[in-house]
């Protein structure tokens, strides 16, 4: 399942992403995007995790969850049309 997660703070790593996501079960990537001119976070990121009913899990629990004095939104990442 991939999640969409925004509203992170912009000194987070990708570490940091996995570490909350894997309290809901396995994550296989995390992707922070980055601005290409100043190479800084743009505060989300896209989240994959094989189970789906683990993804389900951590948007309930995510969704809303503070990090770092921001407030998380997490769901189902949507295809780009």
């Amino acid at each position: 399942m991939d999640l969409y997660c925004g509203n992170l703070p912009y000194s987070i790593s990708s570490d940091d992403v996995k570490y909350q996501f894997e309290k809901y079960g396995e994550v296989s990537n995390v992707k922070i995007i980055m601005d290409r001119e100043t190479g800084r976070s743009k505060g989300f990121a896209f989240v994959t995790m094989p189970v789906t009913e683990d993804g389900e899990a951590a948007v309930q629990g995510l969704d809303g969850f503070e990090l770092e004095g921001r407030k998380l939104k997490v769901n189902e990442a949507r295809s780009k049309t």
